[in-house]
């Protein structure tokens, strides 16, 4: 094995969890952020069993099961009348699946991956670093990186770009292609869970569906808090994770949901953010480079798998180089191999569920009565997603 370290550009979830998956497998890491520091940013996310498994491996269970709740159900009701239309099981899921489900708030899980970076051998973390250059030499590929008034070189066995929708790395790669807007754009708000109505039940996760809008809740940070995250139709778009939401168009678009209007108008304060959609890149891997996560295929939150396959990709990375230590292009031509087609097919499958969940009258009556035929089994059509295992 080199003891050249491995460079991986981004420390959100996927940088993070790619860091720890390859020092467990014995490879020293060089993790590099272009921000000075993690802030919070988002609110709640979802760890399916695809991804929760992962995390449990890399002996983040404890952390986890404290900051995480496990919902019992996925509640699936009409927005204006509350109807219930299906209640899935989701508190099976470990049986089912060997790993729990649970809903996090990203902040708690970033903090937690951060904590655990930072006290594990072989990884370094420099904060306020960007890559600025690359080449290809006889020792290695020397890696210019650029922060504050300076640059400094090192060099590297291999590269992974954990950067996100709009890529550094991908351009550095020759890869200018552009994500664009997908006419959603989604709104999140928290309250103390003790701000909640008595009717409310904190222990599900709930999915309401609406003409041209749809809105999930769920419990986060212990349970101490209600995360709602309503999307909705919208041409004008901006870049960035987030801003300041003006309510009154939600309560007048919300107007007629009996039940979460009351909540919608206790949130203190929206964060609003426009949804960017594309097809997996062509290309995600350059011989000893490659790219991660929504670097390499970004999924609209439809099916709550952003994250996860974040996750997924940073375990299979380090499972393939662990084959192949010394030849990393062999091992990421076969990762772009593998995963390619299981990002294509969540990128397709959240698409088409945006469209369902925002179906018109009347076509949603049609899309109303699947869901109640299928009640308990309604995610029996998911096993293919939250039974992943590892391949290669």
């Amino acid at each position: 094995m080199s003891q050249l370290p491995i460079l991986v550009s981004g420390a959100g979830i996927g940088g993070l969890t790619t860091a720890l998956c390859l020092a467990a497998r014995g490879f020293r890491v060089n993790l590099v952020e272009k921000r000075t520091r993690l802030e919070e940013v988002g609110a709640g996310l979802q760890l399916s069993p695809n991804a929760s498994h992962i995390l449990i491996g890399l002996g983040l269970g404890k952390a986890l099961s404290r900051a995480a709740c496990a919902p019992l159900s996925l509640d699936v009701r009409q927005g204006k009348t509350s109807a219930l239309l299906a209640r899935a099981p989701l508190g099976n899921m470990q049986n089912r699946f060997g790993a729990p489900y649970w809903v996090i708030h990203r902040a708690d899980l970033q903090q937690i991956l951060l904590d655990h970076v930072r006290g594990t051998a072989g990884i370094t973390m420099q904060f306020g670093r960007s890559l600025a250059a690359m080449a290809q030499t006889a020792q290695g590929l020397e890696i210019t990186l650029s922060g504050t008034n300076q640059h400094e070189t090192m060099l590297a066995h291999a590269v992974i770009g954990a950067d996100g929708l709009h890529s550094d790395m991908a351009m550095l790669l020759g890869d200018t292609s552009k994500a664009k807007p997908s006419g959603y754009q989604a709104w999140r708000g928290t309250l103390p869970m003790s701000a909640v109505h008595p009717g409310y039940e904190p222990q599900r996760t709930t999915l309401y569906l609406g003409p041209q809008v749809h809105a999930v809740t769920y419990p986060i940070r212990g349970g101490e808090q209600f995360n709602l995250v309503l999307v909705t139709r919208e041409k004008n778009h901006e870049a960035g994770w987030s801003r300041m939401g003006d309510a009154a168009k939600l309560h007048h678009a919300l107007k007629n949901w009996n039940t979460l209007l009351p909540l919608i108008r206790q949130m203190p304060d929206w964060q609003v953010w426009s949804l960017y959609d594309r097809a997996p890149r062509s290309r995600w891997s350059y011989g000893p480079v490659t790219l991660l996560g929504d670097a390499a295929h970004p999924v609209l939150p439809f099916m709550a798998q952003g994250a996860a396959l974040a996750i997924e990709d940073a375990a299979t990375l380090a499972h393939l180089l662990a084959q192949t230590p010394d030849t990393p292009s062999q091992a990421f031509a076969r990762y772009q191999q593998l995963r390619l087609p299981r990002a294509t097919r969540v990128q397709q499958t959240a698409r088409k569920n945006g469209s369902v969940y925002h179906l018109p009258f009347p076509l949603s009556l049609a899309r109303d009565a699947v869901i109640r035929r299928k009640n308990e089994h309604l995610l029996d059509d998911y096993d293919w997603l939250y039974g992943w295992t590892m391949q290669g």
